[in-house]
């Protein structure tokens, strides 16, 4: 008995969950197909049933997880400005907390995949720098809007997220061996981009008064 269509996309859609995780975990390269599939709750011998290579795998989970990292992403703001909170602010103080840096299966997919991502085939590779560029395209909205400001989000955004993200980076690799300095990398890197901030905030203030 054959497996219907809707069966079948469920079935893929398990293999690409089971895939993400393990891959976000231990990188694409250390997980075998059959250590995968069996995650996932099936045979090795099915996974040519939905994908031609792990390549192909790869750049499906690439697809999912840029899609999820901007939805959630957008979550998170409109969540920041229903509760009235600064919204660039807020994603700062949410992105270097401990429970961000300990979420490695379902946090920032940028810096989650970070460290594979020069490794994967054109397809993947092409996905991740997509939702790179889309990803900084919102939060260079997020900043003007927040600021008041026509234009130089887009280079504040590269600034600010590319900081967030070693500060995060820097912090897991060294959480087990050494949690003190694990936070004091969170913290630091924290309290150093709210005030960066905070002073922006304060010169735009000034600059907008002055031309009044």
């Amino acid at each position: 008995m054959g497996v219907s269509r809707q069966q079948a996309a469920e079935n893929r859609h398990a293999i690409v969950a089971a895939a993400e995780k393990l891959f976000r975990e231990r990188g694409v390269d250390a997980v075998g197909l059959a250590e995968l599939m069996k995650a996932a709750g099936f045979t090795q011998g099915g996974f040519y049933n939905h994908f031609k290579s792990k390549d192909a795998l790869v750049a499906a989970v690439m697809e999912k997880a840029m899609e999820e990292g901007g939805e959630a992403y957008a979550a998170l703001i409109d969540g920041a400005k229903s509760s009235g909170a600064d919204p660039v602010k807020y994603n700062i103080e949410w992105y270097l907390s401990p429970e961000h840096r300990a979420n490695i299966e379902a946090g920032c997919p940028w810096s989650g995949f970070v460290g594979d991502a020069r490794r994967f085939d054109d397809v993947a590779r092409g996905a991740y720098a997509e939702g790179l560029a889309v990803n900084l395209a919102r939060f260079a909205r997020v900043i003007e809007e927040t600021e008041g400001i026509s234009e130089g989000g887009r280079s504040k955004a590269i600034t600010l997220f590319s900081q967030m993200v070693g500060a995060l980076l820097l912090s897991r690799a060294v959480a087990d061996v050494d949690p003190a300095l694990a936070d004091e990398i969170l913290d630091e890197g924290r309290q150093h981009l709210l005030a960066a901030v905070e002073t922006q905030a304060e010169t735009q203030s000034r600059v907008r008064s002055r031309r009044r």
